[in-house]
């Protein structure tokens, strides 16, 4: 609700306003959310449900421009709710909003016309989805911070002055200025947050905004909790001085950004989506595209991308209107949040004998997909978030991150919830439930979900052992001749021919795709394993890495670190269960199973290796080799339907294809997609490349690009 709600289109529809009773109850129901959104960050709306109810006064006081009231939010500065008794020395104002690419056109080229002259330099950077507030500093000492307010005065929330990280008590000059800027909780800080809060009573933070707009008006807590400042512009105060004061007046705004950062404020000049300047809307278009692809994976929620003019000129030319300035824009990005009801938990064994819950959720519309479920983690993190049945909740889904619950909305809750009940049993086979750790675990382990597991082993993106369907997987475990997936490679045609329904040609299909398995390459049988926190594209980063199972066996938690995309947690989870698979890894070698990857070499110690004076070393510096080919520091993205020699891969190993002759696979089409692989049915992700000037080929022209890998292709 940062951003003003004028404007004339959006990419979702505006809700319905059809006459003068709607607009009434709608009027008095976004006031009543956004007081109480910015009094205590506890909202009855989510952001795109109060987006689309704003646009739909809007368009209905279009219509009826005799009828508008006084309390309608179209008009007001966004945070108007919440009115405060020190004056802003500058009014604070809102931004407008767009949606597409051709509104954002639209609205350049009205600036432009404006000010009488193209704008040469446009500032692009993150809006942060947070709680907009000004802070003022003295002689280089921080003395006050004030929220927006109204826009022409805001609250003293002076105290929370050392609960926020990137604002310093004392600037690395001593001069007179105020900074503006966003408050936010960082994901982290979100979870330490509710930590705390819940373990003083309270109910959760339902989002991290919620959690920050809450947290800084709070006085006299038994806690306190951090949060994190994002600095976006500064501007002189009365007792500046002169020359700094002409400096911030005249200089460009990413100038001005600078010069604040080097004053020691923090600002997203360190962040993956770092401010940019561009010369035109092509340009800003595609950092827009950047940014929003870098999103899912951001430590901090953003809901959008702002453009600026850049230079003070433009934007004085520009002006301001009453509620925002005419320079400036929100580009908003689709609602990554909704809050809706949670009806049921399920408890699900993982091939691993993980018992894993699953909230099952009143079907709700999210970043254009339908989420009728979400992760719950596991036990432990339901009672932290005090979750109930019945709750209104709400769930944060961004591209392909898996939906996950955020926390309870715990204001709306009506009494009738339930307490989530946790299983005494694995609901699998019934055993005992190891409770130790903070992921609940049957204590038969692998062996609990033993079906789920071989069949998994067996998958076309693993394995890919023809013939070997989860029903026969059951008559083999039933048999007694499976127990795990090396014992696949021990059958015999006699054992085979015993079975129902086994005659000799099904029989004989079956030995020989069992055979063709044990040449799959290092990357398909490390994910045959199911070894925890890794899967598909993490078992090919870390088979290209270390190239053979001897040296993945090898390594050290340090050394598997320098696999992209692994942490010291998932490093620490798969030297243990390599540990536990160590037997069956053992069986599968001894079986002639392969146990190396094609086109790819091990690890060659760097200058870190060897520790100095012949001492042992930590393996930081272990490097690997790169592969060369045709793809070579390419990022290739595939869409539509595959035709010719790429016909029957799966996308899985279309990407094994691309990752073998040297180039990077990717899912999403930006300004940094070398080449998109376009086959039959090819939609937005063409149009995109098109726009970008993107390489596009055709799955032949691909074929024949990567003939040399394909061939050995498994």
């Amino acid at each position: 609700m940062t951003t003003s709600p004028a404007v004339s289109a959006a990419a979702a529809p505006a809700a319905a306003v059809t006459d003068a009773t709607a607009y009434a109850e709608a009027v008095q129901t976004a006031a009543q959310a956004a007081a109480a959104y910015y009094a205590t960050g506890e909202s009855t709306l989510d952001d795109d449900t109060y987006d689309r109810l704003v646009r739909g006064i809007a368009a209905y006081e279009q219509a009826h421009p005799d009828e508008i009231s006084a309390d309608s939010p179209t008009g007001k500065v966004a945070g108007g709710a919440a009115v405060g008794d020190v004056p802003h020395t500058i009014p604070m104002l809102s931004l407008d909003n767009v949606f597409s690419a051709e509104q954002l056109a639209a609205w350049a080229a009205s600036v432009e016309r404006r000010i009488g002259r193209p704008v040469e330099v446009w500032s692009v950077e993150p809006k942060l989805d947070g709680l907009a507030i000004a802070a003022r500093y003295e002689k280089g000492r921080l003395t006050r911070l004030v929220t927006r307010g109204d826009g022409s005065a805001g609250e003293d929330v002076s105290h929370a002055i050392g609960t926020v990280v990137g604002l310093p008590d004392e600037l690395t000059e001593p001069v007179t200025l105020e900074v503006r800027g966003e408050v936010l909780m960082t994901n982290e800080q979100f979870e330490a947050a509710n930590t705390v809060r819940t373990g003083h009573g309270g109910a959760p933070f339902a989002n991290p905004r919620n959690g920050a707009a809450g947290t800084l008006r709070a006085k006299d807590r038994a806690y306190t909790v951090q949060m994190t400042f994002f600095g976006y512009g500064a501007l002189a105060l009365p007792d500046s001085e002169a020359d700094l004061a002409q400096r911030l007046g005249e200089w460009p705004h990413s100038q001005v950004m600078r010069y604040v950062a080097d004053l020691g404020v923090h600002t997203a000049d360190s962040t993956a989506v770092a401010p940019r300047t561009l010369t035109t809307v092509d340009e800003i278009q595609a950092r827009i595209d950047e940014i929003g692809a870098a999103r899912p994976e951001l430590p901090f929620g953003i809901d959008g991308i702002v453009v600026k003019a850049d230079a003070a000129a433009d934007q004085a030319a520009a002006g301001s209107g009453s509620r925002a300035p005419r320079w400036a824009i929100a580009y908003k990005l689709p609602a990554v949040e909704k809050v809706t009801t949670l009806l049921d938990v399920e408890w699900n064994v993982g091939r691993t004998g993980i018992i894993a819950p699953r909230a099952v959720l009143e079907p709700v519309e999210i970043d254009g997909s339908t989420v009728t479920y979400a992760t719950l983690h596991n036990p432990s993190d339901i009672t932290r978030r005090d979750l109930r049945l019945g709750d209104r909740v709400m769930v944060y889904k961004a591209g392909d991150i898996i939906p996950r619950i955020e926390a309870p909305v715990a204001h709306l809750r009506t009494g009738d919830e339930k307490p989530i009940a946790f299983p005494d049993a694995c609901p699998q086979c019934g055993s005992d439930i190891d409770t130790s750790e903070q992921r609940w675990r049957c204590v038969r382990g692998r062996n609990c979900h033993l079906v789920a597991s071989v069949s998994y082993a067996a998958g076309r993106d693993q394995l890919d052992i023809e013939g070997l369907g989860a029903t026969r997987v059951v008559q083999l475990v039933d048999a007694g001749l499976v127990g795990d997936i090396a014992d696949l490679f021990t059958l015999t045609r006699e054992q085979l021919l015993e079975l129902d329904r086994m005659g000799a040609t099904s029989t004989d299909n079956l030995l020989a795709a069992i055979e063709t398995a044990r040449t799959r390459p290092l990357s398909r049988v490390f994910c045959a394993l199911g070894v925890r926190g890794t899967g598909r594209s993490m078992s090919r980063r870390i088979a290209r890495h270390f190239a053979t199972m001897e040296h993945v066996r090898a390594a050290d938690v340090e050394a598997l670190q320098q696999v992209d995309g692994i942490g010291a947690e998932k490093a620490r989870t798969v030297v243990a269960e390599l540990a536990e698979l160590a037997p069956l890894i053992d069986r599968l070698t001894a079986a002639g199973v392969n146990m190396s990857e094609p086109g790819a070499t091990p690890p060659v110690a760097g200058p870190a290796a060897d520790g100095e004076d012949g001492k042992e070393g930590t393996g930081q510096g272990v490097e690997q080799s790169r592969t060369t080919g045709p793809l070579d520091g390419m990022t290739v993205v595939v869409t539509g339907a595959m035709t010719g020699a790429l016909e029957k891969l799966s996308r899985n190993q279309m990407n094994e294809l691309i990752e073998r002759a040297g180039g990077k696979s990717s899912s999403s089409v930006s300004k940094r997609t070398s080449l998109l692989v376009a086959g039959e049915g090819a939609g937005s992700k063409r149009a995109k490349a098109d726009e970008l000037g993107t390489r596009i080929a055709a799955p032949d022209e691909f074929a024949a690009m990567v003939a040399d890998f394909l061939d050995t292709q498994a």
